[in-house]
């Protein structure tokens, strides 16, 4: 029995996609694919060959980093190329349509032929649509507006025709145009450069106009600003009677700082001088001793010598006194001499301790006048300091006035010097030349191409075709769709035959692969049925003129080369066989004998072809479905098993009628026929499982015109 592939798991060694399955679909259509393509190539040669030549011309600019200045001879070559952003955003100045606008307008393209837009294919087919329909176009009653949009359209046109390509990692920029017309192609290219040119240099002009008129405008004012500004500052020396604001300053300082030494001496001296006072005043005035002991006074000089003579005195007297006796006039003298010095020293201490009361008055007296001087200075310095800020915030203001005026003056000669410098922001490196050949079409590019793409194109849509196709087309898929025991193939002929022809080829020596093919049929039934009654044989077929009357009648000739054959046309509805075998149509068959209107010899025609007797139909019935169901039928066959081998049953097609479903539970066995590549999968399946329901003895499937290329080489080469 035959296996459902289907329904079976995929081992580790089968493929998802079946290779061979894809190549074999592609074999069935090649030379539909071939000739596709051959014809594809052929329409695409006769277009490209009626195309308009388009001609390229390429013109190379070199554009610069910067403008070059004139007032430095090395910025008139130099470059800078770090600037990525300033390139990009003129090769989109090149783009421009102001460039292309202004190529447009210098050149007079407005009515070249080589710009005029010729009206597209669709164009065309549906103004033709419009004037078969009488459907006028809108016309624009406005003529500028509608001047506007024809000027629009044809600029956008040849704007189109413009490329401009920078050249990787360079300054370089090449500036191409397209056209049927070589020498237009050539001045447009050349044409665009120089409009960028122009334009930039235009720009540049203008720019450089502006800044001038700005820079005098501003030079005014600032002029005025700074005479206003020297005019405030010399006001203001005029008002404070300053000459050098600086020494005046630097003086007040100084005198300041030595107003300020001399009060801290004075300090110093007085506080000095109220000490020693306080300290003299802890002593009575007489009491000489204390008064000596005070370091302040023993240290003073008038002190001291005072100090020397009494020890002096007081030595001779000591020294005196060891001779003489008090009454001595030596000893008396010097007593008076010691009394004079000490009255000496008592009237120097005296005088000390005035003499610094008195200095002690006079330090506080200094004091007090330095203290007032100081702070009359310093009130002085702090109105001379507010005075020196105004006068700094003047001069600054003068400054900043003249650095402002001398930068624009000096910014605006510059500008004089270098407006007329007309320095380019690019140049040609290659100028566009005449072109000799043209670009467009490549016709044998378009022509290879075609064939390619329709080559690959037939092919999927063969394999697409082939994927959707669900017909039976050879004896795997008999056994992988449908479930069922392939019996074998009937080649198609290559030659068209009437039916007459077809239901005979199994006696035509031309087509000994088909009789062969029917052989084979007939040899898989018997090996089937070696174990079981193999007598009555129905053919049937799921739609009509999938060939079952011409298998049935080859099938008969087949086994009447070993058994006695009898072919039942039992298709009641439309019969064939009769015709086929040239019977007359008023010949008695199965009709009639099912009706009792004729005897069975009358109904059987012995011996039509090789030993095969044939039953036609008999005369139509009005209601055969009843005729057939009965029991007469039954009986018949009983009668007939006694006289024949095989008894082979013509049915009509199962999806058309009943009739074949009523006759299989009477049949041995049940055949039936398909179409290759007609008919489709589930009605097949449809029909099996009618018949299955009808209790029929499925043998198998005969796959019926099966083109010569696709069935498989058993028989050898054999005639078709």
């Amino acid at each position: 029995m035959a296996v459902n592939s289907t329904n079976t798991p995929l081992t580790s060694g089968e493929q998802l996609v079946d290779l061979s399955k894809l190549f074999a679909a592609i074999g069935r259509y090649k030379w539909r694919i071939i000739l596709l393509a051959i014809v594809s190539a052929i329409c695409a040669a006769l277009i490209a060959q009626n195309m308009t030549p388009i001609y390229r011309s390429t013109a190379t600019l070199l554009i610069e980093a910067q403008a070059a200045r004139a007032i430095k001879i090395e910025e008139v070559y130099g470059f800078n190329s770090s600037q990525e952003e300033y390139y990009l955003t003129q090769f989109e100045i090149l783009k421009s349509r102001s460039i292309a606008e202004r190529v447009y307008d210098e050149l007079s393209l407005a009515g070249h032929p080589a710009l005029q837009s010729k009206p597209t294919l669709y164009r065309q087919a549906m103004n033709f649509v419009k004037t078969q329909l009488g459907i006028k176009e809108e016309v624009i009653a406005d003529s500028e507006l509608s001047s506007a949009l024809t000027r629009k359209r044809r600029l956008d046109g040849f704007s189109r025709s413009i490329q401009i390509s920078p050249v990787r990692k360079t300054q370089l920029v090449n500036l191409s145009f397209q056209s049927s017309d070589p020498r237009l192609a050539q001045s447009v290219a050349n044409a665009i450069g120089e409009a960028y040119i122009a334009s930039q240099l235009d720009a540049r002009l203008g720019i450089t106009q502006k800044a001038n008129s700005w820079l005098g405008g501003r030079l005014g004012e600032l002029r005025e600003r700074l005479e206003q500004s020297e005019a405030r500052l010399e006001a203001f020396r005029a008002e404070h009677n300053l000459v050098d604001v600086e020494g005046v300053t630097a003086l007040d300082a100084r005198e300041l700082e030595r107003l300020n030494e001399e009060l801290t001496d004075a300090r110093s001296k007085k506080t000095k001088a109220e000490g020693f006072l306080a300290l003299v005043r802890q002593f009575d005035q007489h009491d000489i001793a204390g008064l000596e002991s005070l370091p302040e006074i023993t240290s003073h000089p008038s002190v001291q010598n005072v100090k020397r003579e009494v020890m002096a005195v007081e030595r001779k007297f000591s020294e005196l006194s060891k001779v003489y006796g008090p009454k001595h006039p030596k000893m008396i003298a010097v007593q008076a001499e010691l009394l004079t010095v000490n009255n000496s020293l008592r009237q120097q201490i005296g005088r000390l301790i005035e003499g610094i009361e008195k200095e002690a008055q006079s330090a506080a007296r200094r004091l007090a006048a330095l203290e007032q001087q100081f702070n009359r200075t310093k009130t002085a310095f702090s109105s001379l300091g507010s005075v020196e800020s105004d006068y700094r915030r003047l001069q600054r203001e003068v400054e900043t006035n003249q650095l402002l005026f001398e930068s624009f003056f000096a910014r605006q000669k510059e500008t004089e010097v270098t407006g007329d410098f007309d320095a380019p922001i690019a140049r040609f490196t290659d100028r566009a030349v005449l072109p000799s050949e043209p670009v467009k079409p490549n016709k044998k590019m378009i022509v290879m191409l075609t064939f390619v793409s329709t080559l690959l194109l037939g092919t999927v849509l063969a394999l697409l075709q082939d994927a959707f196709n669900d017909t039976i087309k050879n004896t795997a898929d008999t056994e992988q769709e449908l479930a069922q025991c392939a019996l074998g193939h009937l080649p198609r002929s290559k030659k068209k035959k009437n039916e007459q022809l077809r239901s005979l080829a199994y006696f035509d020596p031309k087509q000994r692969r088909y009789s062969e093919a029917v052989r084979n049929i007939r040899t898989a039934m018997s090996l089937m049925a070696l174990d079981k009654p193999l007598q009555v044989i129905e053919v049937t077929s799921s739609v009509p003129q999938e060939g079952k009357t011409t298998v049935s009648m080859n099938l008969a000739f087949a086994y009447a080369a070993l058994e006695r054959v009898l072919l039942i046309d039992a298709d009641l509805r439309k019969p064939a066989v009769g015709a086929r075998c040239k019977l007359p149509s008023y010949q008695p068959g199965l009709a009639n004998v099912l009706a009792k209107t004729a005897s069975l010899e009358e109904c059987i025609v012995r011996d039509v072809q090789d030993g095969v007797d044939v039953m036609p139909a008999g005369a139509v019935p009005l209601n055969p479905m009843e005729l057939l169901a009965g029991s007469g039928m039954q009986s018949l066959l009983q009668q007939l098993k006694g006289q024949y081998d095989k008894i082979i049953i013509d049915t009509a097609p199962v999806q058309a009628v009943s009739d074949p479903l009523l006759l299989a539970p009477l049949a041995d066995a049940v055949v039936l026929v398909v179409k290759a590549e007609r008919t489709r999968i589930p009605v097949i399946k449809h029909t099996l499982g009618q018949l299955h329901q009808a209790h029929a003895r499925m043998y198998g499937v005969v796959l019926n015109q099966v083109k010569s290329d696709k069935a498989e080489p058993y028989y050898g080469n054999y005639g078709a």
